[in-house]
């Protein structure tokens, strides 16, 4: 429908001020530049300052330019930005130019609104062709859209003009939405925002008394202006900076979001418009909590509590509006909100997952709906760390009486009220169903130890960790192991994997041999317990071919191992499976060109720290033997094998530090002196020195720093063994040390 049909009086009719601005037709601004003669004019200020010389303003009549020499002026053009391309040398693009795009972007600027209004339509339809849209950029349709498409007296015109904007915006890089920024974008959908604002809250006519198509416009425009609003938001921190920093736009999203009204589509929209937009801003979180206008915080926050599409996606902007304003457990903000109100509705949302079948037949939209709650729980599991580190910081610990001197605090330990008993190891497998979530939330209810009024491993003053344990990983540990039966399982399963990895990562970082974190762990225990037995041994023991997966089970594994050490619940021989999967790393494709991928990260670097985390503590003596005799071999074969990355090297000289690093372990005197380790690691050293020479600065500068302190580590590592040898090792050196000058002797 026409734009004059609709008749929707005001709507998107304020002034629209010309982005690019025309040649003036009567004055030119003349620069001297630094060859003499030669001018240029600037088409934008009719002022400008040189560093050389005084620039003046001169008037000439609509008359040519007297005496003037030609090269001194260049012809003026009507608009000096939509310069004329040239056609394309390809014969098939040529074609299509002359039959397709010349036609259509003619009528786009035809005088009669019916075709303008009908080839912006066009436009937008066959923007999507990557071929007909490198043409059409070639043709300056950017242009003819900001200039004269946006500022169209039609509606339908402008509607078309802002989908073609969102698609360009789609399709191409991040780039082309810094190119629109540049042009002063913000600045469109500024007035455009406004407009839709005035139509939403006019009470003359009642928005809800439009006809449907006045509505339909109204939505399509909106859905356009927050599809580009969250690919500049996305393309440069910059643009996201400038989008918070104007009201206009900012009201706009938060009337969308706060309205009852708003359609499910355009709703979701904004959501996703403002998740991005608001992750580390702490001025949109402000703007957010102290809206008066139209509550939006307050509107999200009962929305989260609730179950669907809506709530799912309203947990994602008040996760990231939480982390930005420190509302941490220890900080909690307005009644107490952090992270722990939400995990309830996003473990809900886990609850069902469609099969593929159900997805086919177009329910595609709850599984969406499930991999957004997972990665939510993902991106909480991961801020957990800072919740930990700035509660140590922040909350007193309850201590007894030590005289006078104050006990330090720990780096990374997590001061906690009170001691634990909770989680008493009784956490025996009693049914070996993985599907059966009944048998894990059993487990789980040593967490909080409702039963027990003494337990105080219920994590009160850490209710996110409490509440990710207690409701998130059971329903975590059964998505890690569901049938994948088509594309969506298998993303559902990776980012199940990646929830559970990051809270591992997170827990592992604590140091539980500091007494005040026992409740923690014993709280961490049975479900550490559950993720190993559950979700890592059926995937590690299957032999699965699949790399990727393999890589995100090692990182699993290996942060389960940190926290548990040799309590973890390994089979028979489970830690061989491990060694192969390192071997089977080896053989693996190389990254392609260009793709940048962190060497510290790679599947051979998390295998050797699983191994290396296995072996320590109270490991068996055998297994520690094994386990050290595979990295003294791998640190020997370095120099012939190139299969070896240098990042594995690093990793296994880091383990065998601290699995041997102190002489009052029992396998220090039965592993590492009987088996001859320190006479292996003086032979490498020599070649850890050249390895580390070896490793370019500015391509791979971690790796770098890590080997160049492996190898200082490594010197004072031996001669520290040196110094603490035991007392037989010492008389065997000493007759070894005579034996060798007898023989040079002789």
């Amino acid at each position: 429908m026409a734009g004059d049909e609709c008749g929707v009086e005001g709507l998107f009719s304020t002034f629209f001020p010309q982005l690019l601005l025309r040649q003036p037709s009567r004055f030119y601004l003349l620069s001297a530049l630094s060859k003499p003669g030669k001018f240029s004019w600037d088409r934008i200020s009719r002022y400008f300052s040189h560093k050389r010389r005084v620039i003046t303003i001169r008037h000439f009549p609509d008359t040519k330019m007297g005496k003037a020499r030609k090269n001194r002026v260049r012809a003026s053009r009507a608009d000096p930005i939509a310069r004329a391309s040239k056609p394309p040398s390809d014969p098939e693009l040529a074609k299509l130019r002359e039959s397709k795009i010349l036609p259509i972007l003619k009528d786009l600027k035809n005088p009669e609104a019916k075709s303008r209004t009908q080839a912006a339509g066009a436009i937008a339809n066959i923007v999507q062709d990557a071929k007909t849209r490198k043409l059409l950029l070639r043709e300056q349709v950017v242009h003819i859209v900001l200039t004269e498409t946006l500022t169209d007296n039609s509606i339908d015109s402008r509607a078309a003009g802002w989908e073609i904007l969102k698609v360009l915006a789609e399709e191409e890089e991040a780039d082309f939405c810094v190119h629109l920024y540049r042009l002063d974008i913000l600045t469109a959908i500024e007035h455009a925002a406004k407009a839709i604002l005035d139509t939403l809250t006019s009470t003359e006519p009642v928005f809800s008394k439009l006809t449907k198509a006045q509505q339909r416009i109204v939505w399509e425009i909106s859905s356009s202006l927050l599809a580009l609003l969250n690919l500049l938001g996305m393309a440069r921190e910059e643009i996201t900076t400038a989008i918070v920093a104007n009201q206009t736009i900012v009201r706009f999203l938060f009337r969308l979001a706060a309205s009852e009204s708003t359609p499910q589509e355009i709703y979701e929209e904004t959501l996703s418009c403002l998740t991005t937009l608001s992750e580390d801003n702490l001025e949109l979180g402000q703007t957010m909590t102290n809206d008066q206008e139209t509550r939006c915080y307050d509107v999200l926050l009962k929305l989260a509590s609730g179950s669907g599409p809506r709530s799912v996606m309203a947990c994602g902007v008040l996760h990231n509006v939480f982390s930005s304003l420190q509302w941490l457990d220890h900080s909690p903000g307005k009644d107490g909100a952090c992270d722990a109100v939400l995990i309830g509705t996003l473990t809900r949302a886990l609850e069902h997952v469609p099969s593929a079948s159900a997805v086919a037949n177009g329910n595609a939209n709850q599984g969406a709906v499930v991999q957004l709650a997972l990665e939510i729980l993902a991106s909480i599991g991961a801020d957990l760390q800072e919740t930990l580190e700035k509660g140590n910081r922040s909350q007193p610990k309850e201590e007894e009486w030590n005289g006078l001197e104050d006990k330090p605090e720990g780096d990374d330990a997590m001061d906690v009220d009170g001691a634990s008993n909770a989680g008493d190891g009784d956490d025996e497998d009693k049914e070996d169903d993985d599907d059966d979530i009944a048998d894990l939330e059993a487990d789980m209810e040593k967490v909080t130890g409702a039963d027990d009024p003494f337990d105080s491993g219920d994590l009160d003053d850490l209710p996110t960790l409490g509440a990710f344990i207690q409701q998130a990983i059971p329903q975590l540990v059964r998505l890690s192991n569901i049938q994948i039966d088509g594309e969506e399982n298998l993303a559902i399963q990776s980012n199940a994997l990646t929830a559970l990895n990051n809270i591992a990562w997170t827990v592992s970082c604590i140091d539980f041999s500091e007494s005040e974190n026992s409740n923690i762990y014993d709280a961490w225990y049975p479900a550490a317990k559950k993720i190993w037995v559950k979700a890592i041994t059926p995937i590690v023991e299957a032999d699965n071919a699949d790399l990727d997966l393999a890589t995100q089970i090692a990182s699993l594994a290996w942060a389960i191992a940190r926290s548990l050490g040799a309590n973890v619940p390994l089979t028979p021989g489970q830690h061989r499976k491990f060694i192969a999967l390192y071997q089977a790393a080896k053989n693996q494709p190389k990254p392609e060109e260009g793709k940048e991928v962190d060497p510290l990260q790679g599947l051979g670097v998390k295998c050797v720290g699983i191994l290396g985390s296995l072996a320590r503590d109270t490991a068996p003596i055998d297994l520690n033997r094994e386990i050290g005799v595979f990295l003294i071999t791998l640190l020997q074969s370095c120099e012939q094998d190139k299969t070896i990355p240098p990042a594995d090297v690093v990793e296994a000289v880091n383990q065998i530090f601290d699995i041997y690093g102190d002489e009052a372990t029992e396998y220090d005197k039965e592993v590492f002196w009987k088996e001859g380790f320190r006479k292996h690691l003086e032979e490498f050293l020599p070649k850890l020195r050249a390895l580390a020479k070896g490793i370019d600065k500015r391509a791979q500068g971690e790796l770098r720093d890590k080997a160049d302190e492996a190898v200082l580590n490594l010197v004072r590592f031996l001669k520290y063994k040196k110094t603490h040898a035991p007392k037989e090792g010492k008389q065997k050196n000493e007759e070894r040390v005579l034996n060798e000058k007898a023989m040079a002797m002789r």
